[in-house]
C-alpha cells in the first residue's frame, strides 16, 4: 500500500538528469518501477522514516521504499520488532506487508546515478517532503537516516542546520512540536564496516516509540 501524498507526482519530472536516468534504467529493466518512488505507509503516522532516494535494485525496481534492496533488511526487521510492521521482510510491493503508525518516505523520490543526487535536485523534491512534515500531528516523530535525509527535514521547516546538529541516536525538538531523531543510514557499507549494527539501530527505535508513548 502505497499512500498519496498532497502534490506528489509519480510522474514528476521536475529534475532532467533523474527522470533521463530513470528512462534509461527502464530500457535496461522494463519490468521495474523506474519512476518517482511515492510514501510507503499511514496517512497519519506517528514516525515518519526518511531516508536518501530509492536504490537501483531495491524501491526503483518494487516502487516500495527499501523493499527488495539490502538497506530494507535491518529496517524492516526492526520496524517489526517494536510494532511498526505487520511482517520482518519486505520484498516486493504485494506482499501484504502493512506498516503500523508508520510511514517511510525519502528526501528525493527518484533513483540518482550512482545513489547521489545534486543539491539542486535535493532542493527540488524537498517540496514534496516539506508537505508530508507539515501533515504531521504534534507529538509525532521524524527519523533521518543519514544526514542528507537530516539536513533535508530542516530544510523543510526552514530552520538552520548549525542549530540541530545531526548524530546517531541525536534527538532534536522541533518548533513545530515534532521530534528528529538520527541514525547512520542502514545502507550495505555501514552495517557491513560495523558504522551501524543492529544493537545501535534499535536503540534509535525504542528511544522513538518511548517519544511516541510519551505524547499519546
Amino acid at each position: 500500500m502505497t499512500i498519496p501524498i498532497e502534490n506528489f507526482d509519480v510522474d514528476c519530472r521536475l529534475c532532467p538528469r533523474l527522470s533521463d536516468f530513470l528512462d534509461e534504467n527502464k530500457r535496461d529493466y522494463p519490468e521495474y518501477h523506474a519512476r518517482p518512488v511515492a510514501p510507503f505507509g499511514v496517512s497519519d503516522p506517528s514516525l515518519l522514516i526518511v531516508g536518501l532516494a530509492p536504490g537501483m535494485h531495491g524501491a526503483n525496481a518494487t516502487g516500495r521504499p527499501f523493499t527488495g534492496d539490502h538497506a530494507g533488511i535491518l529496517l524492516y526487521q526492526t520496524l517489526y520488532d517494536f510494532d511498526f510492521s505487520t511482517a520482518p521482510t519486505s520484498v516486493s510491493s504485494d506482499d501484504g506487508l502493512k506498516l503500523l503508525d508508520c510511514r517511510i518516505t525519502n528526501a528525493v523520490k527518484c533513483l540518482p546515478p550512482q545513489n547521489k543526487p545534486t543539491g539542486e535536485e535535493i532542493r527540488t523534491c524537498n517540496a514534496y517532503l516539506k508537505a508530508e512534515i507539515e501533515g504531521l500531528k504534534s507529538g509525532a516523530c521524524v527519523l533521518a537516516l543519514g544526514g542528507i535525509a537530516h539536513s533535508s527535514v530542516l530544510r523543510a521547516l526552514g530552520l538552520k542546520l548549525k542549530e540541530y546538529p545531526f548524530g546517531h541516536n541525536n534527538c532534536h525538538q522541533l518548533p513545530n512540536g515534532v521530534s528528529l531523531i538520527d541514525s547512520y543510514h542502514c545502507s550495505r557499507y555501514n552495517t557491513n564496516t560495523k558504522r551501524l549494527t543492529t544493537p545501535m539501530f534499535k536503540a534509535v527505535f525504542k528511544r522513538a516509540r518511548k517519544l511516541i508513548e510519551k505524547s499519546k
